[in-house]
């Protein structure tokens, strides 16, 4: 698969995050991806959260998701959308943090919500509270796609390996972990813990991210990443914004859990034992 991510400067308004999106995927196709992966809260990236409320609206009637739909059929290929914020089901009017893939007809294969909320207070004095705007996903997802198996993890995520355990035991040999990260973050703990779940899992991961000083004052890591089953990094695209293509072998994928077959090796740990 040649695989293209896109590492992105959102700003607030949607419709230029939208036309962002589209020029990312022509431009992808251009370079003959197959697939083109984006991050969290691709379209629109804002801390202010009663601004911010008044872009996010139904999945149905997204600017943002349209237009990648679109754009994925007149292109013939494949996206994975990393996330939008949508409106949700979820009976106390909390929004869904939710990534999409998207087939080469503009229709949607999976649906994922960011299943571990960001509340946290920086070293920096950022205090963060994601669970106050969004609720938090209820099912782990992988989606079938002509090159293999995809898990789906939102940024987050990323620091619970058990999701990754349970997506590489269904089969996933791909898992796309796409990211708002912070600076801080970022640099104490980025490149190694997505080289430890691409080992754990023994799968690529594929991390398309944000970057740089956000219109809304934040400011984001970058550092785009391909991670190969053997925890090899395949490419890492620094911190310019933009478009990168990739290589990616599934027979990687099949070479590293013969030499260490982890997965096949896994057992049920159940409860701790506390030795006095």
């Amino acid at each position: 698969m040649r695989a293209a991510l896109f590492q992105a400067n959102s700003g607030v308004d949607p419709l230029i995050g939208a036309r962002a999106l589209v020029e990312a995927i022509e431009r992808a196709a251009g370079e003959g991806a197959d697939m083109v992966f984006t991050p969290e809260m691709s379209a629109v990236l804002d801390r202010n959260r009663a601004r911010a409320a008044g872009t996010i609206v139904a999945e149905e009637q997204d600017v943002a998701l349209a237009a990648v739909r679109e754009a994925a059929a007149r292109h013939r290929l494949w996206v994975h959308l990393g996330s939008i914020a949508v409106r949700s089901e979820a009976a106390d009017g909390r929004f869904a943090n939710r990534g999409f893939v998207i087939d080469d007809t503009g229709a949607i294969r999976a649906r994922y919500d960011k299943m571990h909320l960001f509340d946290v207070d920086l070293p920096d004095g950022q205090s963060i509270r994601e669970s106050a705007a969004y609720a938090p996903g209820g099912q782990a997802v992988a989606v079938d796609t002509p090159w293999g198996r995809l898990g789906l993890a939102i940024c987050y995520d990323l620091r619970f390996p058990a999701l990754f355990g349970a997506l590489s035991d269904a089969g996933a040999t791909m898992i796309a972990i796409p990211a708002a990260f912070t600076v801080p973050t970022g640099r104490a703990h980025w490149h190694v813990l997505m080289r430890a779940r691409a080992i754990e899992a023994a799968a690529f991961v594929i991390a398309a991210a944000q970057t740089g000083t956000h219109e809304d004052g934040r400011h984001t890591y970058g550092h785009s990443l391909v991670v190969d089953p053997w925890g090899e990094i395949v490419i890492d695209m620094g911190e310019a914004p933009g478009v990168a293509v990739v290589e990616i072998d599934a027979a990687h994928v099949a070479e590293a859990r013969a030499r260490i077959p982890v997965i096949d090796h896994r057992r049920p740990i159940g409860a701790v034992a506390v030795a006095a």
